[in-house]
């Protein structure tokens, strides 16, 4: 098999298809500025096609097989393209090396000295922004790519001219398997993506193999604190740079203490006081996601006022407790989160907040993930006062196992299942009341609804 890195040169013609996705739409740009002849398709006209335009590239809108020009070299693609797309038909028809967006990142991070690579189940988006505003704030000018919209680049992504590149970094289909870090950093691990995935031995197997990428040279960043992540790498028999809140990591906090929404704390490394900082977002795990920021930034020479300024200048990712507006007097804010663990860590950041009530909006994110957590999802959807299902989200998925929210709302006394969007909105304009709070949650589209509550 054709190895990407034989294409990263000037002149090169490439094609992207579902070029407007949160990580294609920078590779574009990255393999523009390179000095490749880019162009690209998507099923839509999106924000990231017309900037892509605006950059010199050609954008189709619509999958065909004319959209694979003669002179095309090579194709990279998306996960969620599959086969039967009919430029990737067209494309192996005439022969033309098709290669997954994992593997063209992983070339190109190969001309970074340092390659920061972000994974875990939860929080990646999250800690590669912190770790992002802290090397901003070292002025090591990194290149960036997010799984989310970061407000300090107005992006998902960055192009820098530094010797760094941060990357969010997915289990799924084993992509990050093709990545080659120099830093990896392990957040946790639990059962998902199951339609993948085995079951949580084979997610263990998947991040130990992503670690053991790493060379001699670089430097394994685990959260002491996740029995899994520990389990995954001890048969690496590597040493490992470790963070978590027990001292007995080599990165940890002392003294938090909550201040309303925010979090102060003292940071230290090795058992000396690194640095004291504010964190203007809620909740344990956000604390933890800075331990982990901050310990993979130690681990690239930052210095400790670029941690203090870089955490204090960070007030979350786009869908990461986003504030949204008010309604009625009630707060909304919207989040990414999709699974029990991270429906959990936000129930948890928001009960102290001190809300009369919290009505939480979800919607579940592929079949294959709410059956095989149910239990899980049920234990949380009872916290909040009030509860309202859309329907599940299916993404990349066709509903094979007759699943709905519908079944999720039947364990739950007082829940509320609507099937479309109004229904919800609707239920919110006649509820929602001062003293709320308005959680907006799920990976798919659930965001448009408090977006249109503040609109309207």
């Amino acid at each position: 098999m054709s190895d990407f890195q034989d294409y990263l040169k000037p002149g090169m013609r490439g094609h992207l298809i579902g070029v407007g996705g949160v990580s294609m739409a920078p590779l574009a740009e990255v393999l523009a500025g390179m000095g490749l002849v880019i162009d690209g398709s998507d099923m839509a006209e999106s924000e990231k096609t017309r900037y892509l335009r605006s950059l010199g590239i050609d954008i189709k809108i619509g999958h065909s097989a004319m959209n694979v020009a003669p002179d095309i070299q090579f194709v990279v693609r998306t996960a969620a393209v599959h086969d039967d797309n009919p430029e990737i038909v067209e494309a192996r028809a005439r022969g033309v090396p098709i290669f997954e967006r994992a593997q063209a990142w992983g070339a190109i991070m190969r001309d970074y000295d340092n390659a920061l690579c972000i994974a875990g189940t939860h929080g990646k988006t999250t800690t590669t922004s912190m770790c992002t505003h802290i090397l901003m704030a070292a002025e090591r000018d990194p290149t960036v790519m997010i799984g989310g919209t970061l407000p300090l680049l107005h992006a998902g992504h960055r192009v820098g001219g530094g010797d760094t590149i941060i990357l969010e970094s997915c289990e799924y289909h084993d992509s990050f398997l093709y990545f080659r870090p120099t830093i990896a950093v392990i957040l946790d691990i639990e059962a998902d993506h199951l339609d993948y995935f085995s079951g949580l031995e084979d997610v263990k197997r998947s991040f130990r193999e992503f670690a053991s990428k790493v060379p001699e040279h670089g430097r394994i960043v685990a959260n002491i604190d996740d029995r899994n992540t520990m389990d995954a790498l001890a048969p690496l028999g590597r040493e490992l740079f470790t963070f978590g809140l027990t001292e007995k990591a080599d990165v940890y906090a002392r003294n938090i203490r909550r201040v309303g929404a925010n979090s102060e704390f003292d940071i230290y490394c090795h058992g000396k006081l690194f640095t004291s900082v504010t964190l203007h977002i809620p909740g344990m795990h956000n604390v933890k996601n800075a331990l982990a920021a901050t310990a993979a930034c130690i681990c690239l020479g930052v210095r400790p006022n670029a941690v203090k300024y870089g955490l204090a200048g960070f007030n979350g990712a786009g869908r990461r407790f986003e504030f949204k507006g008010k309604y009625n007097g009630a707060d909304i804010y919207d989040d990414y989160a999709h699974h029990p663990g991270e429906l959990k860590a936000l129930l948890d950041a928001v009960e102290p907040l001190g809300y009369k009530r919290t009505i939480l909006v979800f919607q579940p994110h592929t079949y294959t993930r709410t059956a095989a957590l149910f239990d899980d999802f049920i234990e949380q959807l009872v916290r909040p006062d009030v509860t309202y299902l859309a329907e599940i989200y299916a993404a990349r998925e066709h509903n094979t196992l007759g699943i709905s929210s519908a079944d999720l709302a039947r364990q739950i006394d007082g829940c509320h299942f609507c099937p479309k969007f109004e229904q919800i909105e609707a239920a919110l304009r006649e509820t929602a009341r001062p003293g709320d709070i308005i959680l907006t949650v799920g990976a798919g589209d659930v965001y448009k609804i408090g977006e249109h509550l503040v609109c309207k």
